[in-house]
């Protein structure tokens, strides 16, 4: 099998050998793990975020820069290609491993969770890495130290030293990246709760505006969420029964959840809990499904430019 952990690590040597160029801070804890800083005391910035991104998908992904138009203005976005994506995004890049050691905490991602395998998600998964090194993408705006860094590794069965830990916080420009390159994932993982197989799912392209830094992690966190639910567009080639993505494509866009039309950071304040937020809102915009078994294509959703404008362009939230 591929080794998320060993392709990620390659692309880790990348932004070490660029670290300069890209305004990333590298350091070594006392016990080897390498910690690369893409937004917390360093500046990071939109190839910092591409390299964070690509690292997250394990190197099964593309993540390439482009304008995208909205009525009557524009946004930078990213284009994401991933190939398997059943293992480059929801054995890798998907965020869920949190990571909680006393005063610390921030949401894992990336390849090391194939080593882990602390998520139940895995059991729908046919997937285990076996690799010595291990790559974790941690959101979050305190650097982790040496414990931090050894219950990853030991979770993940690998030396401290084998273990790389990049991190941005949400309130960057790296950050802002990384989370946008998050839209093909998010629609497998809508899928998953669906209960689709997303093994049957070959290839996955998406497009993500990206949002302008905020002022603090709590709006960023509502300002790249309307950039998925309200701007995001996916398109996936699947192998499956006609009759699968018909009864799955209309539930599929975010549009399809009680909480859609609402910028999500006044939806935060109005639940004042992040898990009473419907989680069938957390999916792209809109999606094309291409089944490439009967030649069939099916589309679903729309994107929101009143959100978009309200959030992201006007500051409102």
């Amino acid at each position: 099998m591929i080794s998320v952990n060993q392709q990620a690590t390659k692309i880790v040597e990348q932004m070490v050998a660029q670290a300069e160029a890209l305004g990333v801070g590298v350091s070594t804890l006392a016990r080897g793990t390498r910690v690369i800083d893409a937004g917390v005391q360093a500046r990071g910035g939109l190839q910092a975020g591409k390299y964070l991104a690509e690292a997250c998908l394990g190197g099964l992904g593309e993540v390439n820069f482009l304008p995208l138009d909205f009525d009557d203005f524009w946004l930078p976005g990213v284009s994401v290609a991933v190939s398997q994506p059943a293992v480059g995004c929801m054995a890798s890049q998907y965020a869920g491993w949190a990571i909680k050691r006393e005063a610390f905490f921030a949401m894992g991602s990336g390849p090391a969770r194939a080593l882990s395998r602390v998520e139940e998600l895995f059991d729908k998964l046919d997937y285990k890495d076996e690799a010595d090194v291990a790559v974790i993408v941690l959101e979050g705006r305190t650097l982790p130290n040496d414990d931090v860094a050894s219950y990853i590794a030991g979770k993940c069965d690998v030396s401290p030293a084998a273990l790389s830990i990049l991190i941005a916080p949400t309130a960057c420009v790296a950050g802002s990246v990384q989370i946008s390159a998050r839209v093909v994932e998010t629609g497998l993982h809508k899928m998953v709760e669906l209960g689709f197989d997303i093994r049957q799912v070959t290839s996955g392209y998406g497009t993500c505006p990206l949002a302008p830094v905020a002022k603090d992690d709590l709006h960023a966190i509502g300002r790249t969420n309307d950039c998925v639910l309200y701007g995001g567009r996916v398109y996936y080639a699947v192998q499956a029964e006609d009759a699968e993505i018909e009864s799955l494509i209309e539930r599929l866009p975010s549009s399809s959840s009680r909480d859609y039309g609402t910028p999500f950071y006044e939806l935060f304040k109005e639940y004042g809990d992040f898990y009473q937020i419907d989680p069938l809102l957390f999916s792209p915009a809109q999606a094309l499904i291409n089944n490439v078994a009967s030649g069939k294509s099916y589309q679903a959703g729309q994107i929101n430019t009143t959100i978009l404008k309200t959030s992201l362009i006007e500051g409102k939230t």
